[in-house]
């Protein structure tokens, strides 16, 4: 039985967490996630929309084998879900995650690899690894950080409380919060228009948040002209930079672009 599915359809990929009652990150819907992720980064999907069936995001891995694996099994098992989750975050197109319920744990680290996350206002966000002696195994506590800081990263994972996602919005780690009968809908439209943006200057500006991200600001500028230049050379560049210029010397408003993603 599948746990996840994925699809493509008008340049906008979809991946559907769907393993009920509580959408747990097995290893299945990983080897799932990595096919998904496989076939998408190959495709001209030019965004990408992660969401869930059911009241809840994910409560988390699949903790029900744990006790009886070893050390070296599980190491095993944990570096696999880290290269996919990794996978997913590295990827050129943009990424929205919406999110719904519990989101918990694993689920938790799956989100916040998102470069976009929207929320029901009845989500709840949560590190619960504390309750078991054992750390966020997947990066969750430092990208957590990333976006609010270390000493609010470092509370969340240290009380393991469920976190509001209107709190998780004031803090910066989701963007926006809407009614749960009108996530998806917001989510899916924001997806959609950034089919329509220019998908290679928004491949640059995770190339550059990456950069960022690893190095500082420094390390961003060390790179932004290796990556920004060859933007120049694209046909949305060739097609929209001219237009704004000639818009400007006839002293109209510039012109609305439909750009190709290429």
């Amino acid at each position: 039985m599948s746990h996840l599915r994925y699809g493509i359809e008008n340049d906008l990929a979809t991946v559907v967490l769907n393993n009920p009652p509580q959408n747990r990150l097995s290893v299945e819907m990983l080897d799932e996630l990595a096919q998904g992720l496989d076939t998408i980064g190959q495709s001209t999907a030019r965004a990408l929309l992660l969401r869930a069936d059911g009241p809840d995001f994910s409560f988390g891995g699949d903790i029900v084998p744990w006790p009886e694996a070893s050390i070296a099994q599980l190491r095993t098992v944990f570096e696999r879900y880290m290269s996919v989750f990794n996978q997913f975050e590295r990827l050129s197109i943009p990424t929205i995650a919406a999110v719904q319920g519990h989101c918990f744990g694993g689920g938790l680290e799956l989100a916040v690899r998102a470069d976009v996350i929207f929320a029901a206002s009845s989500a709840r966000f949560g590190h619960p690894e504390q309750t078991l002696g054992i750390v966020t195994l997947l990066g969750g506590v430092y990208r957590i950080a990333e976006r609010a800081g270390r000493s609010r990263a470092a509370e969340w994972a240290f009380s393991s409380q469920p976190v509001p996602a209107q709190v998780m919005e004031q803090h910066g780690v989701v963007n926006r919060v809407y009614q749960d009968d009108v996530l998806l809908q917001k989510a899916t439209d924001f997806a959609r228009q950034l089919t329509k943006g220019p998908t290679r200057a928004h491949a640059a500006h995770k190339a550059l948040l990456r950069s960022w991200a690893v190095g500082g600001v420094a390390a961003a500028d060390e790179a932004m002209f290796d990556i920004a230049m060859p933007l120049f050379e694209t046909e949305d560049v060739k097609m929209a930079l001219p237009s704004a210029v000639n818009a400007l010397k006839a002293g109209k408003p510039r012109p609305v672009i439909d750009f190709k993603g290429r």
